[in-house]
């Protein structure tokens, strides 16, 4: 059992009972003088990519928050890194209740309103685990999530109210745009902003009626967002907290839905390049190569090992084709999106 799950139903700091006894004090109580006072459940916060089958994630935690009134046991704040170096788990939620359904309905509560930015999170996971009706009904086994995998991974779909809200976070214009914006002589100032999420395109065309009033359209859909009374309102609604790291916009709604801005003088390259190029997934050590130049592989096929948080990781090839050129060795540490291996270019 957790050592925090211990603590919440029995009110006994276990640590501090470690660290007492480890300087010669004995025990404070015994076993006769401890009681147990309702259900606890705690959920680890992980990074790690749990559609990819739960690969270990890294990167720069950008933003780090978590409710009032639920106990979070964390070692890392906003601005840190989480590294292949190390566990990386980034946070204990431990909720109590007087019953196990009302200690999981706390819980399932405090993971909605956590919010974390600049990796990816199994907070979604856990969100649908916690909200799971075998397992509020108590009906866990090792096999659960393997059986239910599918519905517990579901990736969210953001509504229109959640993109209107990344373009404006994203354009800077919750935040001190002048009284007089979206002025014009004639016709309403207009412009189209274009995101990325989850790797689909969203066009939006955004209309600033001032600096307190803004229409975002979205195909047939026309998002109103207003200021009042210093609070922004989306369609009415009260705006989810989001938080901008350069072009990345992290709206709190659904666990985390991440969006980047578009820059129109940054388009990428040819479509299709991402089958030709074998990636590391995170940073890592090369532990084997098996792809050579000028060899034919199929689809699937394994390329390279890499070795990363105490796991290895097989690289497949993304479609049949041609091994053009191996960039790594056996022994090279490389960084995520490192390029391992190029493929011929399909036809």
């Amino acid at each position: 059992m957790e050592h925090p799950v211990t603590e919440a139903i029995t009110g006994v700091d276990l640590v501090e009972w470690q660290l007492r006894v480890a300087s010669g004090e004995g025990l404070p109580l015994a076993q006769e003088d401890l009681a147990i006072d309702g259900h606890a459940f705690e959920a680890r916060l992980y990074a790690e990519d749990v559609p990819k089958g739960f690969l270990p994630a890294t990167g720069r935690l950008s933003h780090l928050a978590f409710p009032q009134g639920v106990r979070a046991d964390s070692g890392v704040l906003a601005g840190d890194e989480v590294s292949p170096w190390y566990d990386p788990m980034i946070a204990k939620v431990i909720t109590h209740g007087p019953t196990r359904a009302v200690a999981l309905r706390r819980l399932s509560a405090a993971l909605e309103r956590c919010e974390v930015a600049g990796t990816v999170t199994n907070l979604a996971f856990l969100g649908a685990l916690a909200r799971h009706e075998g397992f509020a009904r108590g009906a866990v086994d090792t096999g659960l999530i393997a059986r239910d995998i599918e519905a517990l991974v579901v990736a969210p779909e953001p509504g229109p109210g959640e993109v209107a809200l990344a373009v404006l976070a994203g354009l800077d214009l919750l935040e001190g745009a002048p009284g007089a914006a979206g002025f014009a002589l004639w016709r309403g100032l207009t412009r189209e902003v274009r995101l990325m999420h989850a790797g689909e395109e969203i066009v939006a065309r955004l209309a600033t009626l001032s600096g307190d009033a803004h229409d975002v359209v979205l195909g047939a859909a026309r998002v109103k967002a207003r200021r009042v009374d210093g609070l922004w309102r989306i369609d009415g609604d009260p705006a989810a907290p989001v938080a901008v790291d350069g072009r990345r916009v992290t709206v709190f709604a659904q666990y985390g839905l991440s969006f980047d801005l578009v820059d129109p003088l940054e388009r990428e390259g040819a479509a299709g390049a991402d089958a030709d190029i074998i990636e590391a997934p995170m940073p890592g050590l090369v532990k084997a190569v098996y792809a050579q130049a000028g060899q034919a592989v199929a689809r699937g096929d394994r390329l390279a090992v890499l070795e990363a948080m105490k796991m290895e990781h097989s690289l497949l090839a993304a479609r049949d084709g041609v091994v053009a050129e191996v960039l790594v060795r056996a022994g090279d540490q490389v960084t995520a999106g490192a390029a391992l291996v190029r493929l011929e270019a399909g036809e």
